[in-house]
């Protein structure tokens, strides 16, 4: 009889401890066996970002597929469609026509800030500004300023410009009309890694430069704003589609022309009403600019295997540790 009551007492304390220990799992692990997707552009540099939002929902016991590459645009409406589930690098404002003509709220979840202050312009070589005290893009329009920045002998200035697809391109094609600069700057267009190395190996040269970037972006480290090169301004704000309107001037009045940007984690709208854990992630997790930078930087020289950036990521994690666990903390709380 004694023998009996003591397995049964057993048997609950074992099935407790075992339901307990399924609780404590499903709790620690809200993700589990919930498969995700992340979608990232060609720019190379935006791997380091889109790991360590991969890194965080893994560790939430999601199941993260590699990452599929796929330009803004298409990535945008992947998102919203359910092809995708998260964006780690949609640049809001530059992005926000690609962000409605996809549904906009409707179809994407789009909560707090992962990188702020992102900067975007164009620049020239600070010899040439100082010597004929070029500041601004709206100068461009004599010739023999244009002609500075001609590499191919046509008479007009060669710009280092987007790559189609970014939205980057529908600004400066928009500026080049709303500026009068059409005939007197030619916008080059490709692989940005290939044509700012040529910029940057003209430089180095002493040759003029005139190029377009954005920051954080290891190009910066390159050739420095305020010490190698400077920021032109723009005569007036002028956006294209649904920004236009839009005051481009930053706080202290310069005027780049284009607007500065945060960078933000995008989700599919479905996935983050059913996975609060992973909705509270994108909404909570943050990354410096200067973290970012030298990442890329760390790229630039040569660090730039998938190996090399998951090592990277990792030693970021590791360095970060606490402020990555109070993420993996406020997420599982979302999700009790």
């Amino acid at each position: 009889m004694k023998t009996s009551l003591t397995k049964q007492l057993a048997s609950v304390v074992a099935a407790t401890t075992l339901t307990a220990s399924f609780a404590l799992q499903a709790q620690d692990k809200p993700g589990e066996g919930i498969e995700v997707q992340p979608l990232k552009s060609s720019i190379a540099e935006e791997t380091f970002q889109t790991l360590l939002v991969s890194r965080a929902l893994e560790e939430l016991g999601y199941e993260v597929n590699d990452i599929k590459e796929i330009e803004y645009a298409a990535a945008h409406v992947a998102i919203a469609n359910g092809d995708g589930t998260f964006l780690a690098d949609h640049w809001d404002p530059l992005h926000t026509n690609f962000f409605n003509r996809a549904g906009g709220e409707e179809k994407i979840y789009r909560e707090g800030v992962y990188s702020s202050g992102a900067l975007q312009g164009y620049l020239i070589d600070k010899e040439t500004a100082e010597e004929y005290d070029i500041t601004s893009i709206e100068q461009f329009k004599d010739p023999e300023i244009a002609a500075l920045f001609d590499t191919n002998d046509d008479g007009k200035a060669d710009l280092t410009g987007c790559t189609p697809g970014w939205g980057c391109e529908e600004v400066i094609e928009h500026h080049l009309d709303a500026y009068e600069l059409r005939d007197s700057i030619t916008h080059n267009q490709g692989s940005y890694s290939a044509i700012i190395a040529d910029t940057i190996a003209r430089f180095e040269q002493g040759d003029p430069v005139f190029y377009y970037t954005w920051t954080p972006y290891w190009v910066s480290g390159v050739m420095v704003p305020g010490e190698d090169v400077v920021w032109l301004e723009v005569p007036f704000s002028s956006l294209p589609g649904d920004r236009e309107g839009v005051d481009t001037a930053l706080p202290d009045g310069t005027n780049y022309g284009f607007m500065p940007n945060d960078q933000r984690i995008i989700a599919n709208l479905d996935f983050a009403e059913e996975n609060p854990a992973a909705a509270k992630l994108f909404e909570i997790m943050e990354l410096s600019a200067n973290d970012i930078s030298a990442q890329n930087l760390a790229m630039r020289n040569g660090e730039d295997s998938e190996e090399d950036i998951a090592r990277h990521t990792d030693l970021w994690i590791k360095a970060n540790r606490d402020t990555f666990d109070g993420w993996l903390e406020e997420a599982r709380a979302a999700a009790e």
